[in-house]
């Protein structure tokens, strides 16, 4: 059976040949497979002959990259975050953008407590000491920043799937939960056995740890800069397992290096991988100076990644593409509000 559609994905976060793309789509979708960085690096007219978009996070498709998609009915993300998509230039052109939610969740949630467990048991900093002088550092001082967990206050900011799944096992640890998201349905806390504050300066006033999970929009860009780390307790500690640019790396910086919080990971960056030169934040977390050692914890935008959490993203991703060219079944639209259905195309 000949093809009758194409989707293309330009920026491909694996090492094989589409394989269970390929299972998905079966014999009459076929898959263009590349692994770029920048636009300019594929032909217009692979642009102008895809069906669909499946794409990653390595590409960001703006209108210079819309404009080429001359017969594109999808573009689907092939993860949860979107930001890098834009949303109304996608809609004006009858093209709606679906994304992929429903996998990695309990990755995100697991690196989000692992990140609170490594900052406040001192475990990276025991490793690191030992590691240089496994006898001379047989001690407890690299460890600066290690303290009882049971009875402390976790806020979280965003209570959506990730959020609630870092919850509840942050529960275990003994730990009261609070959560700030005007966006979820009133009750929702009272279910989950959760306090809802009102305001994020509530919340972060009174938290001991501060755990984001929320989406990359125009209301949370930097949302955490000089005014909301103004508020936080001195001994809190801030864990960002959602979007990079959430938090402002500058305003971090004199944060922790005035003594106005306590520490910091980040498994996300505003750039990824970070440009050269570095920022102020990391390059001294590079050069390791006493007044930042053991209180800054950065992981590769790793938090999402096992092998099952990789396959469950390819595999619901294609499903989500090959659904709507073959039927128009569309789920987990993110543009419905720009989307122009008069240009839809079928």
């Amino acid at each position: 059976m000949a093809p009758r559609f194409t989707i293309l994905t330009p920026d491909a976060q694996y090492a094989d040949d589409a394989v269970i793309e390929r299972q998905v789509g079966g014999a009459d979708i076929e898959f263009v497979i590349r692994r770029e960085r920048e636009r300019r690096k594929i032909p217009d007219e692979v642009y102008a002959s895809c069906d669909a978009l499946l794409t990653w996070h390595e590409l960001r498709i703006d209108q210079s990259v819309i404009d080429k998609l001359a017969r594109c009915r999808l573009i689907v993300r092939a993860g949860v975050g979107f930001d890098h998509i834009d949303l109304a230039a996608a809609g004006a052109a009858g093209i709606p953008v679906a994304n992929t939610p429903d996998y990695g969740t309990s990755e995100v949630a697991d690196h989000a407590v692992g990140l609170m467990l490594a900052l406040l048991r001192g475990i990276p900093a025991y490793d690191q000491a030992l590691q240089t002088d496994p006898a001379g550092n047989y001690t407890l001082a690299a460890g600066r920043l290690t303290r009882r967990i049971r009875g402390g206050r976790l806020g979280i900011v965003g209570l959506g799937r990730i959020g609630t799944a870092t919850a509840m096992r942050a529960r275990a640890f003994g730990l009261q939960i609070l959560a700030y998201d005007p966006y979820i349905p009133r009750g929702q806390e009272i279910a989950l056995g959760i306090t809802r504050v009102e305001t994020l300066s509530d919340l972060l006033s009174a938290s001991d740890i501060v755990s984001i999970h929320a989406p990359l929009t125009p209301e949370t860009s930097r949302l955490f800069g000089d005014a909301a780390f103004s508020v936080m307790r001195p001994n809190a500690v801030l864990i960002n397992t959602a979007r990079g640019a959430i938090v402002d790396l500058e305003a971090l910086h004199r944060a922790l290096q005035s003594g106005r919080i306590a520490g910091a990971a980040l498994d996300v960056l505003p750039e990824e991988p970070p440009p050269e030169p570095l920022p102020a934040l990391l390059a001294a977390y590079r050069d390791q100076p006493d007044w930042l050692r053991g209180r800054l914890i950065l992981t590769p935008h790793a938090a999402w990644s096992s092998p099952e959490s990789q396959a469950d993203a390819r595999r619901l991703s294609a499903e989500t593409a090959v659904a709507y060219l073959r039927s128009g079944a569309l789920r987990n639209c993110v543009n419905e509000a720009f989307l122009d259905r008069k240009k839809l195309r079928r």
